[in-house]
C-alpha cells in the first residue's frame, strides 16, 4: 500500500518525462517538492514546487518521473497531474500514479522478466571503431542476424539465450520491438557484453548479459516506461484474478 512507504512531509523529486523542449537543461531539470497528504492508493497530493520564492506552476496533464525520499528508503514511480489548487494558503499538486511504487538505487535499473524475440550480430571493425568514437555512423545493411531471446531487460541492458556464443567485452547489434502508445516499435541499439556462460541444463545455449553502450537518453527513458507499464499491467491481471 503506498501508505505504508510514503508518508506525508516526505521528500519527493519530479523530473519531467515529456520531451516538449529542445532544451537539454530543462529535459533534466529536477524539481523539489514534499507529499502533502495521501488521498488513495494512486492519488495523492504534494506541494507546488518552488525556486527561490517563485511558485514552479507545473502543468496539468504533464507527466513526470517521481522519487519519494520514504522512511525506508527511496521509491520511484512515473505520475500525472490532474489537478492543482491552493488550500489553506499551501499551493497543491494532485498526481495520479500511472506506474507501480517501488524500491529505488540510484544508478540501477529494475530488471523485467520476459521473453522477447532479439536479433543480434557482431559489428563489423568500422562500426566499432564509429560507435567508440562517438561519431556518426550507418549499420552495414544485409549481414546475418542470429535470433536469440531476451529473459530480462532494464534500462541499463538485457540478458539474453541464444545458441550463438558471443565474447566477453564485444559489441553488438540488437534489434527487438516493444510496445509504444499500443504500437509495437522497433529499437536498435548497440550492447557490449558484459558476461557469458552455457547453460547447465541446456548445452549449447548460452547466457549473455549485456549494458547498452552509448545509448540515447530518450530511447532509454522509453525503455523504462515500457517495463513500468507491463508491470502496472501485470498488477491489474493479478488483482483481478
Amino acid at each position: 500500500m503506498l501508505s505504508n512507504f510514503i508518508k506525508p512531509g516526505n521528500k519527493v523529486e519530479l523530473q519531467g518525462v515529456e520531451k516538449r523542449t529542445d532544451n537539454p537543461a530543462a529535459k533534466n531539470r529536477i524539481y523539489s517538492s514534499t507529499v502533502h497528504e495521501i488521498m488513495s492508493e494512486d492519488r495523492l497530493e504534494i506541494t507546488m514546487p518552488m525556486e527561490q520564492t517563485k511558485l514552479i506552476l507545473l502543468p496539468v496533464d504533464s507527466e513526470y518521473d517521481l522519487v519519494f525520499y520514504g522512511e525506508t528508503g527511496l521509491y520511484q514511480c512515473f505520475a500525472r497531474v490532474i489537478d492543482r489548487y491552493k488550500s489553506n494558503n499551501v499551493y497543491i499538486l494532485v498526481v495520479e500514479l500511472t506506474s507501480n511504487l517501488r524500491k529505488y538505487q540510484r544508478r540501477e535499473y529494475y530488471r523485467f522478466s520476459c521473453a522477447l524475440e532479439l536479433c543480434a550480430r557482431n559489428l563489423e571493425e568500422r562500426e566499432i571503431q564509429a560507435v567508440e568514437e562517438n561519431s556518426p555512423y550507418s549499420l552495414q545493411p544485409g549481414l546475418p542476424l542470429h535470433r536469440s531471446v531476451i529473459v530480462d531487460i532494464s534500462g541499463g541492458g538485457l540478458r539474453f539465450i541464444s545458441t550463438q556464443r558471443y565474447e566477453p567485452d564485444s559489441l553488438l547489434y540488437c534489434s527487438y520491438h516493444l510496445l509504444k502508445d499500443g504500437e509495437r516499435k522497433k529499437y536498435e541499439v548497440i550492447g557490449k557484453v558484459l558476461a557469458v556462460r552455457e547453460l547447465e541444463n541446456r548445452p549449447g545455449n548460452y547466457e549473455h548479459r549485456v549494458q547498452y553502450y552509448n545509448l540515447d537518453v530518450d530511447v532509454r527513458e522509453e525503455i523504462i516506461r515500457f517495463i513500468f507499464e507491463e508491470e502496472r499491467k501485470s498488477r491489474r491481471k493479478e488483482r483481478m484474478s
